[in-house]
């Protein structure tokens, strides 16, 4: 899991190639806390086919708001620096996780 900041951001997603997955958290976010093992399961199973990564929202606020991450959880999905999908707030279970990977792998 790479922990992303607004140094490598751009770098890591937006100028990515390929698929690549974000997990936007906070450590308030208790949600957000109680999918992070899951999310690093999946990365064992799908890593290989998509790079996993992580923002912590209170370190990259501005990154956050500029990718319009207004609630948490979010798990989105960048395709050659494009969000082209993502689970956000309730709807991000560990079920919906996994076949939201599955969708771009």
């Amino acid at each position: 899991m790479i922990e992303l900041n607004k140094e490598n951001f751009e770098s890591e997603v937006l100028n990515a190639e390929g698929t690549v997955l974000v997990d936007f958290w906070s450590p308030s976010c208790e949600p957000c806390k109680a999918l992070m093992p899951h999310v690093h399961e999946y990365e064992e199973v799908y890593g290989d086919k998509i790079k996993f990564t992580s923002l912590d929202i209170t370190v990259a606020r501005r990154v956050a708001i500029g990718q319009k991450v207004l609630g948490l959880p979010v798990i989105a999905i960048y395709k050659n620096g494009e969000r082209v999908d993502a689970v956000v707030g309730d709807e991000a279970t560990t079920k919906s996780v996994e076949e939201l990977i599955k969708k771009y792998c």
